[in-house]
């Protein structure tokens, strides 16, 4: 089962926490403190490998999570971290968020994306003391993993696509030019899925695509068109494959422009940045033993309007071989003029991770109260143990230096106001903030 297009919910592990502990000396019962940091949590990773061709198993299990941090221990022994979860995807794989955010294009072979951070770990209360507070009693607890929804959709990276009309004989020609066995019926859309092939030639080889057959109104939808249309995207050669042994019912030359004008509305849909009529093109007159006088008819035609034909059959292997060096040069000279990206063994491949800047403070009018958002004050209030008294006055203490209480009084709380700040209720309790100095007092 072919599967290019699913959606997976992923969660980062949860930080491990920290730990009050104190050291034990003979004469002093309350030593200094002495607790460990939790380990940070593992991420979630998803890697492009050229030895898996279909998201098909993550379609069968689309919830991933990665191992939690452990728990910091006495004498300042920090947890053990969380181990990544690492998901292997096809090489080609676009993941996006929800709202359409694009996480990481991974076409290359060993193309990484941080899909979901794992969580800090929390500190233990060794690493929170201070001058000012030399035996904290309390410490943080470890941070949520990141947890989001993502949509992976596959866009074959081929060479070589060959698109058509249905029963076409693009099935046939790819079989013939490579080892694949695609499955082959004298029927209508026999081809349910991409089928991809290697083409072997002296000094290069290359990847060509057999795409499901196009009609009339795929682009928007009509037959297999449209679910696959997304694999001819990176090919850099479309080959249009033409049947000939159908011209009492159609005419090859309208079948050309059949496809041409799909291609065009596909390209149109996604903002012109495909540029399909741009690349390089053959038309390929397939069939020609069972009709070879239409074959003469269109190809005359068609190489008035600048077009580069060839005759095949796929049947008796008529014109193959001419084909597969004509493809194998067109690709050559395209990759000169733009060359392919670099194999992992290359270059060390990038870590591609999203670069979001922290929020400011915002404060918004909720029923019944207030909700507090910035990404800094949420991230404390998560990690505080709020049953400890003193970990609750170092929450409110960050607070207010971080600006919380000012933003919340300019925007009209008052003291005994409800404010949501990442699920927890608080009531409002201002401190005595003192008014910034009238700079005409001064003078």
């Amino acid at each position: 089962m072919f599967v290019d297009n699913v959606r997976i919910e992923v969660r980062g592990g949860r930080g491990g926490d920290g730990v009050t502990a104190f050291q034990r000396q003979p004469y002093e019962p309350y030593g200094p403190p002495s607790g460990g940091d939790g380990g940070t949590g593992g991420s979630v990773v998803l890697i492009a490998d050229p030895d898996v061709a279909t998201l098909l198993d993550y379609h069968h299990r689309p919830h991933r999570t990665a191992d939690r941090g452990r728990h910091g221990e006495g004498d300042r022994r920090r947890g053990a971290d969380g181990a990544d979860v690492v998901l292997s995807v096809p090489v080609g794989t676009v993941v996006t968020t929800d709202d359409g955010t694009v996480l990481g294009d991974l076409r290359r072979h060993g193309d990484r994306v941080v899909a979901a951070r794992g969580g800090r770990g929390g500190r233990g209360n060794a690493a929170l003391r201070t001058s000012q507070r030399r035996s904290p009693k309390f410490h943080e607890r470890g941070e949520p993993g990141e947890q989001r929804w993502l949509r992976l959709e596959l866009k074959l990276v081929t060479d070589v696509a060959l698109v058509g009309l249905p029963n076409a004989g693009k099935s046939s020609l790819i079989a013939r030019l490579s080892a694949a066995r695609p499955k082959i019926a004298d029927y209508p859309f026999t081809t349910l899925t991409p089928n991809l092939g290697v083409v072997a030639g002296d000094d290069i080889d290359l990847v060509v695509a057999d795409v499901p057959g196009l009609i009339e109104g795929a682009s928007a939808g009509r037959g297999l068109g449209q679910e696959f249309l997304r694999h001819v995207e990176r090919a850099r050669v479309l080959v249009h494959v033409l049947d000939c042994a159908s011209y009492e019912q159609r005419d090859p030359r309208d079948d050309l422009q059949t496809v041409l004008a799909e291609l065009r509305a596909y390209d149109d849909r996604a903002g012109g940045r495909l540029r399909f009529t741009d690349r390089p093109a053959l038309v390929v007159l397939n069939k020609v033993d069972a009709d070879r006088e239409t074959a003469e008819i269109v190809r005359d035609d068609l190489a008035a309007d600048g077009w580069d034909v060839l005759e095949t059959s796929a049947v008796t292997g008529e014109g193959v071989d001419a084909l597969r060096w004509r493809v194998i040069e067109v690709v050559r000279a395209s990759r000169r003029d733009d060359p392919p990206a670099v194999t992992a063994s290359d270059a060390p491949a990038p870590v591609l991770r999203p670069i979001q800047a922290p929020r400011a403070v915002e404060v918004s009018r909720v029923p019944g109260g207030w909700r507090v958002s910035a990404d800094n004050v949420e991230r404390w209030v998560r990690m505080s143990d709020l049953d400890n008294a003193e970990a609750v006055r170092y929450l409110q203490d960050r607070m207010e230096r971080a600006g919380v209480y000012r933003a919340l009084l300019d925007a009209g709380a008052q003291p005994g106001d409800d404010v949501d700040i990442a699920g927890n209720v608080f009531t409002f309790e201002p401190p005595v903030i003192a008014d910034e100095p009238d700079p005409a007092e001064d003078d």
